[in-house]
């Protein structure tokens, strides 16, 4: 018998490190991390795990537990790393008597690395173990076997003792697969038959002391690959056993070691192929529509939404990127961007529409009913990016705003109520801002320097010292001091008082109600406050440019940043006053860490739905956030399609979405789809007044071919409007029961003549997304044409110029007709250094000019701006067209007549 000595490990090690340097080459930063969990003293072992991974380029984390754990306290660090997303393989070395099936089920089978699990095993028997990790050891044996002992194993004789569990059926299982008959015995009166009969021996445990050499046959190779190897003893076979051609147990563990990591690169492959665009597997719910189309509520509560944690995972999210909220809503993590920044981003596609009817015109509807039908019928990976609705339409005159019919997302009472509370926290940050600013005035006015210093810089237990936000303000002011107790009385007086003339104060406070006498309001009243009182006002919460804000940021520090460069006043000298000089852009961000991440919900047919933001349209820029449509763009890959939609008119939300929101974050679209109705359009063609709640005349629910082609000069602009950015344009005409086919015929051929992309009938309401394929596949047609887009002015320009440049070329206007106000505004802000922003003009969305009751296409019109704010944080000025205001107010027959709650069943009804 010879000694045969293996160590092909050193081949194994040099070709992992290869492998992953390839990995990295496209993965700069990828590095996969072993984790061991390990239950025992035994630092050989560790030792050796570390040396092959760093030399192979692997990070390794142990976790070293008393040798005397239970089974429940390995369980407990299992699941830990099972979560951790930076550990792309977990491996145990505990004792024999812990490696019960409990435990080693407990291990995630994309990190089993040695292949101990039921799943991993399983798929091994199967045949697919290219899809599975094998165990190291299992396959050391073989490798030792051929490579090192050159034995050919089909037709051999193989007996298996002493190895148990995983090990053994791993090891029965690759002998079979290479045509040998296998054998597995240790106590059996039939043992020395066996061992005289076998070929090769493989022992899984140390062989008893008892067996003579002499039950073998002379020229028997013997493998010892103790079990108890796993847990980390190496060499812990008996020393006294030479039988002919062993192979040394050492040789067997230090190949498993370095296969180990060989399964450890493999995982962090598969990790990184996981990271890149796939289509997703995506569990798609059915639809069964009924006619007459019930209630938006019945129809969403008639479908159960999957698990929002399986949405999740069905679309690519890692477990640690989403916060659950109840069963059906989640908050994704920012930290989804990090991980996905090299992956390609998806096509990116704008919902607007034409001049709407006070009802709407349903954009959000068509907006679902296209990622239903891209996704649940064409398989083609999308995402919906919509605002969150805000409680003063849901109770006053819209009500819910989830969609309608069978595109809607769902559940939508919660979609309408409250969603995961991101108005709730702007609206406390507003306030809190807003009370910060009339409490520093009366302070200012009713205490010296020296008192308002002591004040604002305390003396605490012995120690006075700046905050951080004090600090920048000391650098702003040019004052490089960090002792409160150095500074002069010049510098203290500079430092405390921020000098707020009240006159020039532009913040106001928020909520998220219809109330219109909240309107002009008196603070300051109560004798608590000295006489310090001032005309005020409430704005709508959603109207708040910390709205704005969320909606524009790109992430935590930029928030942050925005939110302290917030203007509320000016001072005395006309200097501008921002939060950070009131010290509150840290309190401002804590109340908004939550809100920033946006939320995920789903579609009736399952598909994802971003809600996240909800800024007005007329008021502010109407658009979603910036960062649920880059989240969404990377989930989807490159092939994928990002709808997102704009509130109100091109005119508005559109204009507004390309001059501010493109620019803020870089992104360019592909595809404006733009939604028209047979109702708006008869609306502007002449046909009588449209009144939310006020049944449809006649002219709305009868064919009428003239009002239909007149009307369309107002469809005809839009197109146009969208073309002034060169991008191409779908038209989406969302047809009513009503509608007949010669109306729709010629909308879609008249919307074709004037330069749309295409013109197609949608039916999404009444069947879901498969009424809108035919829509989704113009979408894929349109996005693949080469994007020609362009911002409409430069920012550079002066604000009047803009501000003309926008009311001449979409509105159609003659000229504009400044306020002194709105003039004055503008002197003011360009000499403080703001005239270089884009312009977000607040203006009523029923018309293309600033009367609501001129329909069509109004021409040669003044168009008055009475006044002109800037949301600096924000990144835009705001002028006021006209009499527009920024709190709604309620109708005489509010939307809450009809909202109820069902005090047995919980359930809300009225919500449409």
């Amino acid at each position: 018998m010879q000694w045969r000595r293996a160590r092909p490990r050193r081949e194994v090690i040099q070709n992992s490190k290869e492998v992953l340097s390839l990995l990295q080459e496209k993965n700069p930063a990828f590095k996969p991390v072993l984790a061991i969990i390990q239950a025992g003293d035994d630092n050989l072992m560790q030792e050796i795990n570390q040396n092959l991974a760093e030399e192979t380029g692997l990070n390794i984390t142990h976790i070293c537990l008393p040798p005397d754990s239970s089974e429940a306290e390995i369980i407990d660090e299992i699941l830990k790393i099972n979560e951790d997303t930076r550990v792309h393989g977990l491996a145990l070395q505990i004792s024999e008597n812990l490696f019960s099936n409990k435990v080693l089920n407990a291990l995630k089978p994309e990190k089993d690395v040695d292949g101990v699990t039921d799943i991993n095993l399983g798929k091994l028997v199967r045949g697919d173990a290219h899809e599975c990790f094998v165990s190291p050891v299992a396959k050391a044996v073989i490798e030792l076997l051929e490579k090192s002992v050159g034995v050919n194993l089909d037709g051999k004789k193989i007996l298996v003792v002493g190895a148990y569990g995983s090990l053994e059926a791993a090891l029965q299982c690759l002998f079979q697969r290479k045509g040998s008959m296998t054998m597995s015995q240790w106590k059996t009166s039939q043992l020395q038959r066996k061992l005289h009969e076998a070929d090769i021996v493989v022992l899984g445990s140390p062989k008893p002391e008892e067996i003579p050499l002499t039950w073998m046959q002379p020229g028997t190779t013997v493998l010892n690959c103790s079990h108890d190897f796993l847990s980390g003893k190496v060499g812990c076979g008996s020393p006294r056993i030479h039988f002919g051609g062993l192979i040394e147990e050492d040789d067997v563990s230090l190949l498993a070691a370095a296969l180990r990591i060989q399964n450890m690169v493999s995982s962090g492959r598969r990790w990184l192929r996981e990271q890149q665009h796939r289509r997703w597997r995506l569990h798609c719910l059915k639809l069964q529509p009924l006619s007459p189309v019930p209630s938006d509520i019945e129809i969403s509560r008639g479908q159960t939404p999957k698990a929002v944690d399986v949405l999740a995972k069905e679309i690519g999210l890692l477990a640690d990127e989403i916060e659950i909220y109840g069963k059906s809503k989640a908050k994704v993590r920012l930290s989804v961007l990090e991980r996905l920044k090299n992956q390609a981003d998806g096509k990116y596609v704008l919902v607007a529409g034409i001049t709407p009817t006070p009802l709407g015109e349903g954009k959000s509807t068509v907006t679902i009913g296209l990622v239903q039908a891209l996704t649940a019928h064409l398989n083609v990976n999308s995402f919906a990016c919509l605002r969150q609705p805000s409680q003063g339409p849901t109770f006053g005159v819209k009500g819910g705003a989830a969609g309608g019919g069978y595109a809607q997302v769902i559940p939508m009472e919660e979609f309408n109520l409250h969603l995961t509370g991101d108005i709730h926290a702007i609206t406390a940050a507003n306030n809190l801002l807003a009370a910060a600013i009339d409490t520093r005035i009366l302070h200012e006015n009713t205490q010296t320097d020296k008192a308002l210093y002591n004040r604002l810089v305390p003396l605490v237990n012995g120690v006075r010292e700046f905050s951080e936000i004090q600090l920048a303000r000391l650098k702003k002011l040019g004052i490089n001091k960090t002792d409160p107790s150095t500074l002069t009385e010049e510098e203290v007086s500079k430092f405390a008082r921020l000098d707020i003339n009240p006159s020039t104060i532009t913040w106001q406070r928020v909520l998220d109600t219809n109330d219109r006498f909240l309107r002009k309001i008196t603070i300051g009243q109560g004798n608590t406050e000295k006489g310090y009182s001032r005309q005020a006002q409430f704005d709508i919460a959603v109207a708040s440019e910390i709205m704005a804000v969320l909606a524009l940021t790109d992430s935590l520090a930029d928030m942050k940043a925005r939110l302290g460069r917030m203007v509320v006043a000016s001072d005395k000298s006309g200097q501008p006053v921002t939060a950070d000089d009131l010290g509150v852009t840290g309190a401002l961000t804590v109340l908004m860490k939550d809100a920033i991440k946006p939320n995920l919900m789903q579609t009736l047919e399952g598909t994802p739905v971003f809600v996240h933001a909800g800024p007005f349209a007329n008021i502010a820029h109407g658009n979603s956030s910036v960062l649920a449509d880059k989240i969404a763009l990377k989930l989807v890959g490159e092939e994928g399609f990002v709808v997102t939609e704009a509130g109100f008119g091109a005119d508005i939300g559109m204009e507004k979405f390309f001059n501010i929101k493109c620019r803020a974050s870089g992104l360019v679209p592909n595809v404006v789809v733009l939604v028209a109705t047979v109702r708006a359009l008869k609306m502007h063609g002449g046909g009588p007044s449209v009144t939310a709640g006020v049944p449809l005349k006649k002219e709305y629910t009868e064919e009428n071919i003239q009002l239909v082609a007149d009307g369309c000069c107002n469809l005809q602009k839009q197109i146009q409007i969208a073309q002034l950015f060169g991008v191409p344009v779908v038209v989406a005409l969302n047809v009513f029961k009503t509608d007949t086919r010669a109306e729709v015929d010629l909308v879609c051929e008249l919307a074709k003549r004037a330069g749309a992309f295409d013109a197609v009938p949608c039916y999404h309401w009444s069947v879901g997304g498969k009424g809108s394929v035919d829509l989704a596949r113009a979408v894929r047609e349109a996005a693949s044409k080469r994007s020609r887009f362009q911002f409409l002015y430069d920012v550079q320009l002066p604000v009047v110029d803009k501000i003309r440049t926008i009311a001449q070329a979409v509105y159609g206007a003659k000229d504009i007709e400044l306020s002194p106000e709105a003039q004055a505004k503008i002197d003011r802000y360009t000499q403080q250094g703001f005239g270089n922003l884009p312009i977000c003009m607040a203006k009523t969305h029923l018309s293309l000019s600033h009367q609501p009751d001129r329909k069509g296409v109004p021409r040669d019109f003044i168009l008055p701006i009475s006044d002109v704010r800037a949301s600096i944080g924000a990144g835009f000025i705001y002028p006021l067209v006209g009499t527009m205001s920024t709190m709604p107010g309620l109708p005489t027959r509010p939307c809450f007549y009809d909202i109820d709650l069902d005090t047995k069943t919980e359930q809300v009804k009225g919500l449409f």
